[in-house]
């Protein structure tokens, strides 16, 4: 196995990952709407997910780990992800909020600022801004 073959597998676990956090959130009220269905389908192309993995992810997504990014903006693009997640889902209710507030924890988000963290996310996301904004905005909320 050649070092490249080591990277694309680690690169492509934390995108597998990834996705499937994002089904949690999705599946959190136990249905997949279509508005969610057409979001993960552009997210899995963007994440390179293969249709198999794909598959095999929605059945068992609970398998995989929250793997933290150990970059900010890479925490910060995830959690942009998980937000406009729960955004397009049409029952924005509390447990879904929390389990937002878990994987936000899961992500590498402190804990005692998760809540202030996540509130704000889903504002930025429900006012329709991009991810550079986001990203922007998430950096200055302290400033």
């Amino acid at each position: 196995m050649s070092f490249s073959d080591l990277f694309d597998s680690g690169f492509k676990k934390r995108n597998e990952d990834h996705f499937a956090a994002i089904v949690r959130v999705a599946m959190d009220d136990g249905i997949i709407t279509p508005e969610e269905k057409a979001f993960l389908d552009r997210l899995a192309r963007n994440l390179n997910i293969s249709e198999i993995d794909y598959e095999t992810i929605l059945k068992d997504y609970k398998k995989h780990p929250i793997n933290a990014p150990h970059s900010y903006d890479l925490r910060l693009e995830r959690l942009y992800d998980l937000a406009r997640m729960v955004h397009v889902d049409t029952i924005k209710d509390e447990d879904e909020q929390n389990l937002l507030k878990k994987i936000g924890v899961g992500l590498g988000f402190h804990p005692e600022n998760v809540k202030y963290i996540v509130d704000k996310a889903l504002t930025l996301v429900t006012a329709g801004v991009d991810l550079d904004t986001f990203i922007d905005e998430m950096k200055n909320m302290n400033k």
